[in-house]
């Protein structure tokens, strides 16, 4: 059976050339059309799609607000113009399975994208990520130097439940000397809170390879679990006895 999908855009225009896209191929099919948040939750309960995509900033009830409220029904892409780097971390916090940025992506990335989607497997493109990484970085450098990140006035309100923000690329420079750059990479994200899932979707790579990281960062850390290998990290766990 064809994946079926939902799209959500407040774009008549955009909304109509992703269904001619995506129906253009036999494995997938356009079920519903949303122009909000609500109508898209209202639609997901009608029709059941295997994959929703979602736009950022709708009217009414935008995609963000909409999120939490959708990814229990199916994995959700946020497809948007939108990759302000405090967007794509909520997007992430609040369930995304992926976040895609119009214009960086082709239409073999795109219909991919949604395939693995539907599979579990996350998606991000790589102006996503790189604001992304980006921002861990800054965050990073902020808290190294005693100053607190700023966030712009503009980003999205964090769900209650959101840790806050607290990366340390480099803080460690004995443990970080032992990881690779993609592993330091990795252990920021875990610092920060985010899930296998979340962190497959920053860095554009599967939730095995992630896994395959996290063992190789415990091994190396000696630790049995991401909350001590975060305090490590952080430089919090106590010394051990030499």
């Amino acid at each position: 059976m064809p994946l079926r999908v939902l799209i959500a855009d407040d774009n008549p225009v955009v909304r109509a050339g992703l269904a001619a896209l995506l129906s253009g191929h036999d494995d997938i099919t356009v079920v519903a059309e949303a122009s909000d948040g609500r109508q898209a939750q209202q639609a997901a309960h009608r029709h059941h799609p295997d994959v929703i995509l979602l736009d950022v900033h709708m009217p009414g009830v935008d995609g963000l607000t909409a999120l939490p409220h959708l990814t229990p029904l199916a994995p959700v892409l946020m497809l948007t113009y939108s990759g302000e780097p405090e967007t794509t971390l909520e997007a992430l916090r609040r369930g995304a399975a992926g976040y895609l940025v119009h214009g960086d992506f082709t239409v073999d990335q795109l219909l991919a994208a949604v395939r693995d989607a539907s599979r579990g497997r996350p998606h991000t493109s790589p102006t996503a990520t790189e604001a992304l990484l980006g921002h861990l970085r800054s965050a990073s450098s902020a808290t190294a130097h005693g100053n607190t990140p700023s966030v712009s006035q503009n980003a999205p309100a964090r769900t209650p439940s959101s840790s806050q923000l607290q990366p340390s690329m480099g803080q460690s420079r004995s443990w970080g000397a032992q990881l690779s750059t993609r592993e330091a990479e990795i252990m920021d994200l875990i610092a920060s809170g985010l899930t296998n899932q979340q962190i497959a979707a920053a860095c554009f790579i599967s939730e095995k390879t992630v896994k395959n990281h996290i063992n190789r960062i415990f091994a190396k850390l000696h630790s049995t679990s991401r909350a001590e290998a975060t305090a490590k990290w952080l430089g919090t766990a106590p010394r051990e006895p030499r």
